[in-house]
């Protein structure tokens, strides 16, 4: 199969152990605020947020999109 018949994904990150939203926000979005970094990571990542008690608890398996969907 050749690279150009490959779909681009989104970028994404598995919690490492003692990950929260947070930490992930810093690590992985420096360029933003923090309130403004985890208020795209709370949009691109809505499982996370509505299937889950506490809103934003994190397990090993999440997948955390850190970056908005792909247009097309």
């Amino acid at each position: 199969m050749s690279s150009d018949t490959l779909s681009q994904q989104r970028r994404y990150v598995l919690p490492s152990v003692g990950d929260t939203l947070a930490s992930i926000a810093a690590r992985e979005l420096p360029g933003l605020s923090p309130e403004q970094a985890m208020s795209e990571l709370q949009s691109w990542n809505l499982h996370i947020f509505m299937m889950r008690q506490p809103p934003g608890l994190l397990t090993g398996s999440d997948v955390v999109f850190v970056e908005p969907p792909l247009a097309g």
